[in-house]
């Protein structure tokens, strides 16, 4: 190690007392973190791409600085959902550095990653004070029984107002309106149900009407819209 002449001249003072890193909460213990292998938890990180184009969330549930559980969800351009299917192989397996330092396609997804190492590292976890963490799959059960993200998908004109296309209970197919023309409901599909419904052998029409419902003062409408048609 090189040492400038001017520091090697001046006379030795003792430090004050140094009582280490402050301590932070991971499941349920306070902890003062001086290697990776010391951080815990699981926590979850939001990042945009650079021209804003589309964002990613991911959630990752860390155990002794390794990665053991990733959610990896996006919207914006098609890329980068293949993106997202890239970065769930890479993820799991690798330190929290490995991860902070590895590319993971989309540059919303690095963005993220970067956002929730910040926050997981602070100790600004989901499970800082849950005794011994969440189990791996609590990342899993953030998306429900049919285990799909949340996404609201909604679109507006000042000449023709909004339209709802997509909300958490699912598909959007009708909005009532009442004689103001103010929406009061909406029919939808739980497009989750209704392929569960599928897959374990009933047929499409059976399970298309199982899967629609209201939301709201649906049925007291006077006027029904189609979003995506009118």
């Amino acid at each position: 190690m090189e040492i400038v002449k001017e520091i090697n001249e001046m006379c030795p003072i003792k430090n004050a007392h140094s009582f280490g890193a402050s301590p932070i909460p991971e499941e349920g213990k306070w902890i003062q973190a001086k290697e990776i292998k010391d951080i815990s938890g699981l926590s979850h990180g939001v990042g945009a791409c650079a021209p804003q184009q589309g964002a990613c969330k991911l959630t990752l549930n860390v155990k002794d600085g390794i990665i053991k559980e990733a959610l990896v969800e996006t919207i914006g351009c098609s890329g980068m959902t293949h993106s997202a299917a890239m970065a769930s192989e890479i993820l799991c397996g690798k330190t929290l550095l490995e991860a902070l330092n590895t590319d993971l396609v989309c540059d919303a997804i690095n963005v993220a990653m970067r956002n929730l190492f910040m926050q997981i590292v602070y100790g600004r976890t989901q499970s800082a004070f849950s005794d011994n963490g969440l189990p791996i799959g609590a990342g899993l059960e953030d998306l429900g029984k049919f285990k799909t993200s949340q996404v609201g998908t909604t679109y507006s004109t000042e000449l023709k107002g909004t339209r709802y296309l997509n909300l958490t209970e699912g598909y959007i197919t009708k909005m009532a309106l009442d004689n103001d023309g103010e929406i009061i409901g909406y029919e939808y599909i739980n497009s989750g149900k209704m392929f569960d419904l599928i897959d374990k052998g009933t047929s499409p029409e059976e399970a298309l009407k199982q899967s629609l419902k209201t939301y709201g003062r649906f049925n007291e409408g006077v006027k029904f819209v189609n979003p995506r048609r009118s």
